[in-house]
């Protein structure tokens, strides 16, 4: 039996998962309400024993994308920093996980420069805890990886082959001006960053390992859709003196590898049914574009 309400149902299963994880019967789970769906899962707020939690389920495709084992010991390494928001329950073999409510919380707005400010530093003292965990986050492995997945498919772009191989061609760049790994988020994106009060949280470390801190602002700038203005002024927000222009260089460069990415990870969604729309479409071109840009500012590689 499913339970429902106006907005949404959870099925009996994901029931099951709530009572044990909160020792509760289910019949005590309620107000259940769907929440706008995100890009990897679906989640669902609910509220028991007078209290209110969201639920995060998996969604199509997640499993090949996401190592479960990994993202638990993430949660492990940032637990009791009041980095991200406060974990109830993971299944680190399903993904299922369960959150408190953080009452009042809204997510950052990217064209509002005080919640630009905030969120840069707080992504900033995350950055300088430097945290590690036994695992890393390979930029150029995960583009392999996800192109292994959409394998046999013909690509959205035609022009995706020289596209890539130009793109391919920064890791030399990049790996030159790499300072230190440190535990980085990789999904830094707006949404992921929450203001409640006077406080921030991050979450939803999924993709979390240790990597170059630089890209988790590259993430944010191209999930914003930002112009190079943009991106330019949020890595003068990030940091605190003035970026050396050798490490602007390599976010851009960040910019252009992380839209190749995610552009293919769109195109495995893709094959699942799952089209992103214009959303592939502008990472995919700022794969494209900051390539070039990159291109012009390096000696050599004009």
């Amino acid at each position: 039996m499913k339970m429902e309400n106006q907005a949404g149902y959870l099925p009996p299963d994901i029931l099951e998962v709530i009572s044990g994880a909160l020792d509760v019967e289910t019949g005590g789970i309620r107000d259940i309400m769907a929440l706008k769906k995100g890009m990897t899962n679906s989640s669902f707020l609910f509220t028991c024993n007078g209290k209110k939690y969201i639920i995060r389920i998996p969604g199509k495709g997640t499993d090949k994308l996401i190592n479960r084992q990994e993202e638990a010991a993430v949660y492990q390494a940032v637990s009791g920093r009041h980095i991200c928001d406060e974990i109830v329950y993971l299944d680190s073999e399903r993904g299922y996980k369960i959150t408190e409510f953080l009452e009042g919380a809204r997510v950052c707005n990217p064209y509002d420069r005080t919640d630009l400010i905030r969120c840069m530093a707080k992504l900033r003292a995350f950055h300088s805890l430097e945290l590690s965990v036994a695992h890393g986050f390979d930029l150029f492995g995960q583009i392999r990886f996800y192109e292994s997945l959409w394998a046999g498919m013909d690509s959205a772009y035609t022009d995706y082959a020289d596209t890539r191989n130009r793109v391919l061609e920064l890791e030399r760049y990049i790996c030159s001006h790499v300072e230190k790994k440190v535990l980085s988020h990789i999904d830094a994106v707006p949404d992921n960053f929450l203001i409640a009060g006077s406080g921030v949280r991050l979450i939803d470390w999924e993709y979390a390992g240790m990597q170059d801190p630089h890209v988790d602002i590259a993430m944010f700038c191209i999930y914003s859709l930002y112009t190079r203005h943009q991106v330019d002024d949020l890595i003068d927000l990030y940091f605190l003196e003035r970026c050396p222009e050798a490490i602007r260089i390599k976010i851009y460069a960040y910019i252009a590898v992380c839209g190749l990415l995610w552009s293919n990870w769109c195109e495995y969604k893709r094959k699942l049914g799952t089209d992103f729309g214009e959303y592939a479409l502008r990472q995919y071109s700022f794969a494209r574009d900051y390539e070039k840009i990159v291109r012009e500012k390096i000696p050599g590689r004009r």
